[in-house]
């Protein structure tokens, strides 16, 4: 999805190393890597050679990717000869004799680079779901070059001029008010992006860019590194309490790794949360615990803190640079929010709330070990991070009578996904029928979908569904789109996928998963219909801001716990039965258990990235900060960030969260409206508030405001008060 000219350079520079999250679990942020194919803009040159990776996409659904030809030895000459063709596109806009005007200067920059806009979607699958050594290695190098050349390229004087001519004119040539916006934010993007500094302030720019990338990769690289450790286990004694599916597969990942007959816990959240949740083992917890906060943090070859504390000095100097006080105030320039200060002080709406509910579940906790203790049922403990998770869910047993273990059976992988498609059909006439096995896939356990439109069975795209852990593979949860909607250059079909990081079942055996992977798997989709159902003439205007991204994920995550979904799609998987009402009701009256932790661990993370951006002096030490800030907040000791600095990759892998962590709990806030306004109306499947919420929200990309956008869809802007009721906290 090519867009206007200084959108296209960023984009692509955050395709590089990307990753974003949302809270109460693990989840990387949409990334829109698309492949656009229209005919080349005037000009462009075509790349020499027969490389695959720089071939049009032929097959199927106006063309798939080559993922059975991608090779990381492809990807050098590649790079090189797909910047020839992007420069080639550009300087012919720049040459052009004629008076700038929108159809001779935004239109060409808007379907410029085709190549290499089909390159970056195979480099993010190679880099996120296929890396090995070799693959980080070419990252390093490439990153700080590519980025390089789209700096210089777009800073380019005359690009701008021509830029500031269409802008200057813009009210008075005709423009309708989509073109006029795609100038607007063009033009200012351009400007805040460094086009009006002097020819030395540029190439200052350039530099901080390319060593910024380098320093992303880096990070990424170093991160990766300690992920791919596991914490091997002798004695399957000290497994106890975990589900004997997650122990066989352990046992698996074990052999995998040349240790038959021991298990292995890999040191990422889907493979330590379900043991600091189960484990009745405490010496186990406390270790697997501790690998995993530690990650980055060791002082070893892979500590990331010295390459932290480079990225922050870089982002403050080129904030500084191109004329604003911080890195917060430079990143949240174009979003809902505008300023930090108005982030915060949402985020510190919801803060003493959080943490006084936390103050409660620690001690409902408290008083279930000490009642253990003194039945000698074991020692004498004080609640610690490592027994949260474990001793909550022997408090929502207590005052529930329900346990993870009573729900895991009847929510099946399988059948989930089959739920979120009969959503979509239910809701936004989307269709999905599976054809795996007739399109190139880049792992064998990929899944492929025709979608189409229910009522007309027109195609509209393919889906992926990438849903297994596996080294190589980074953690967490996203959604991507190799090719991206868009009327300009010739109506085009969408190439979306979800990727998650499951532990998959031993062979033979249903893939189960927690209540909050069901989560993660509704609110990927949730991405991916939002770009699904995207419906825009001009790519410029398909990208939303950054706390606007999260909003459709968060709300498709409600329509799992519709009694339609569950009675059909959450069935035993030994007998088929459906979930017993009796543990729907216990489910749903536990909605509001245990959400000072989420919200906690959460926001203590938003918050301390805020602190971090939003300062003149980045702090020389990392750790200190994160400690003494915590401090400063009152942050629960039982409680550690749910990512701590040395791992955030959100922040530190690129800068797409960078000073916009506190995004989930923005779209959060419009989340809960949104839902409440379903309920207002005739419930969950009201097509009426359906309809208004695909054709004026989902549909329309960032052709109009998007805070006006929701005020035409709600009559008024989001309440807060619908987020705190939703969380259980005091709305006064």
């Amino acid at each position: 999805m090519p867009r206007s000219a200084p959108a296209v350079r960023r984009r692509l520079s955050m395709m590089l190393a990307s990753t974003a999250m949302i809270m109460g679990y693990t989840i990387m942020d949409i990334q829109t890597a698309s492949a656009a194919q229209p005919a080349p803009a005037p000009g462009a040159a075509t790349p020499a050679g027969d490389n695959p990776m720089l071939a049009k996409w032929t097959g199927p659904f106006e063309g798939v990717p080559p993922w059975d030809k991608m090779d990381p030895e492809l990807f050098p000459d590649a790079f090189q000869k797909a910047m020839a063709e992007t420069r080639a596109d550009v300087q012919a806009v720049i040459d052009n004799p004629a008076e700038p005007t929108f159809e001779n200067t935004h239109v060409p920059m808007m379907l410029a680079g085709d190549t290499m806009e089909r390159l970056f979607a195979l480099w993010g699958v190679q880099t996120s779901n296929k890396s090995n050594d070799r693959v980080e290695d070419i990252d390093a190098e490439w990153s700080p070059k590519l980025t390089t050349f789209y700096t210089e390229l777009f800073l380019d004087p005359k690009l701008f001029a021509r830029y500031k001519a269409v802008y200057d004119k813009r009210n008075s040539s005709g423009l309708d008010a989509q073109q006029i916006r795609i100038v607007e934010r063009s033009y200012d993007e351009m400007v805040r992006d460094g086009a009006n500094l002097s020819a030395a302030d540029k190439a200052k720019l350039v530099q901080m860019n390319s060593k910024l990338e380098g320093l992303f990769s880096a990070f990424s690289s170093k991160l990766l590194g300690d992920e791919k450790l596991y914490t091997f286990v002798t004695d399957k004694n000290e497994l106890a309490g975990l589900e004997p599916g997650f122990v066989a597969s352990l046992a698996s990942a074990a052999e995998s790794q040349g240790k038959p007959g021991q298990w292995a816990i890999k040191n990422t959240r889907s493979s330590a949360q379900p043991v600091l949740q189960g484990a009745t083992n405490r010496a186990l917890r406390e270790r697997v615990y501790k690998a995993f906060i530690s990650r980055g943090d060791n002082g070893d070859a892979n500590d990331t803190n010295a390459t932290i504390v480079e990225i922050l000095k870089l982002r403050q100097q080129r904030a500084e640079l191109l004329g604003f006080p911080t890195h917060a105030h430079y990143r949240m320039a174009d979003t809902m929010a505008k300023t930090p200060e108005a982030a915060m002080g949402l985020m510190m709406k919801v803060w003493p709330a959080a943490v006084a509910r936390v103050k409660e579940e620690v001690a409902d906790m408290q008083a279930i070990a000490d009642a253990e203790a003194k039945a000698g049922n074991g020692p004498k403990i004080t609640i610690e991070p490592w027994d949260y998770r474990f001793y909550s869910e022997k408090v929502r047993k207590a005052k529930y009578d329900l346990e993870e273990s009573e729900v895991k059976p009847y929510l099946q992988l399988d059948k989930l996904r089959d739920a979120m498609f009969w959503s979509a059909g239910q809701l936004y006439d989307l269709g999905f029928r599976e054809n795996t096995g007739t399109i190139p896939v880049f792992d064998p356990k990929v899944r492929t979908f025709e979608v189409y439109n229910l009522k007309t069975n027109k195609n509209v795209g393919v889906f992926y569904l990438d849903n297994f852990a596996r080294d190589g593979k980074r953690s967490g949860a996203w959604m991507t789109t190799y090719r991206s909607q868009q009327t300009l250059g010739g109506e085009r079909n969408v190439l979306a996928s979800n990727n998650n990081n499951f532990t998959e079942a031993a062979k033979g055996e249903p893939t189960l998963i927690s209540l909050d992977d069901a989560q993660t798997l509704f609110h990927e989709f949730g991405h991916g219909i939002h770009y699904l159902l995207q419906h825009v003439t001009y790519p410029a205007l398909a990208g939303v801001p950054r706390d606007f991204v999260e909003y459709p994920s968060q709300v498709n995550e409600n329509w799992l716990m519709t009694p339609e979904v569950l009675s059909k799609y959450a069935t035993h998987y030994k007998t088929g039965e459906p979930m017993p009402q009796a543990l729907v009701d216990k489910i749903l009256a536990s909605d509001k258990f245990n959400q000072g932790f989420n919200t906690v661990e959460y926001l203590a993370s938003a918050i301390v990235d805020m602190k971090l951006h939003d300062r003149k002096t980045p702090p020389a030490d990392v750790d200190a900060f994160e400690r003494e800030t915590l401090t400063e907040m009152g942050m629960p000791k039982e409680i550690v960030m749910r990512h701590r600095l040395p791992q955030f990759g959100h922040l530190f892998s690129s800068d797409a969260y960078s000073a916009g962590y506190y995004s989930y709990l923005w779209s959060e806030t419009m989340d809960a409206d949104t839902w409440a306004a379903f309920t207002e109306a005739g419930g969950p499947w009201d097509r009426t508030v359906a309809d208004k919420f695909r054709t004026i929200l989902l549909m329309t990309g960032n052709e109009t405001d998007r805070a006006e956008a929701y005020r035409a869809f709600r009559g008024r802007d989001p309440d807060v008060s619908a987020l705190l009721r939703k969380r259980g906290f005091p709305t006064e």
